[in-house]
């Protein structure tokens, strides 16, 4: 399988947004749960006014948070304590912020619009050739067929379609998305019970 054009996007992804690196995954979720994962954070705070998913993913890694008061936010958030951020309603030119670590949403109504996929912004080399192969099942995408390679470090399949890419990179290429970041409308999750079953 070739996986030129997800590198050939993440390049151009990379540089339209001014981050030194780029990596594509298949939701704004996993990407965030990529950087908890690579980061191994223990804890954070974040506004209690965001999509279920992000206190699902962080319960899901045993990470300990609380919810803060920032209600009013546009575009992006921070999780206190770390250097992530949750941009999915965010896309604009030279966006990236040195030393962050930016997850990107290309879900329906978001500002860069595919249907589904996201991706992580950073500058951390190391940190990167690490998600790089985090979000593939821990594979080095330069060994081909995958049974060559003969250590992995764990994985996720957390990966984008190669037609997903293409697409990604036509739409980059024509300018065909919205560098408006609306506000939308999240309820308080701090009333709302998550039961681990």
């Amino acid at each position: 399988m070739n996986f030129d054009k997800i590198a050939e996007f993440e390049q151009a992804l990379a540089d339209y947004t001014g981050a030194p690196y780029a990596v594509m995954t298949d939701c704004c979720t996993h990407a965030l749960e990529l950087c908890f994962r690579v980061q191994q954070i223990k804890q954070c705070s974040f506004t209690r006014y965001t999509y279920i998913s992000i206190p699902m993913m962080l319960m899901k890694l045993g990470i300990k948070f609380e919810y803060n008061d920032v209600h009013h936010w546009t575009g992006e958030y921070w999780f206190d304590n770390t250097n992530i951020y949750d941009s999915a309603r965010l896309f604009r030119y030279d966006m990236y912020k040195p030393g962050q670590m930016q997850c990107l949403s290309f879900g329906y109504g978001k500002p860069f619009s595919l249907g589904r996929g996201g991706a992580i912004l950073l500058d951390n080399k190391f940190y990167y050739e690490k998600l790089i192969k985090m979000r593939y099942d821990g594979r080095d995408l330069s060994i081909s067929p995958w049974e060559d390679q003969k250590e992995f470090q764990l994985g996720f399949h957390y990966k984008p379609t190669i037609e997903e890419a293409e697409q990604a990179l036509a739409k980059l290429r024509a300018n065909d998305f919205t560098i408006k970041a609306e506000h939308k409308y999240y309820p308080d999750l701090s009333k709302i019970t998550i039961k681990n079953v």
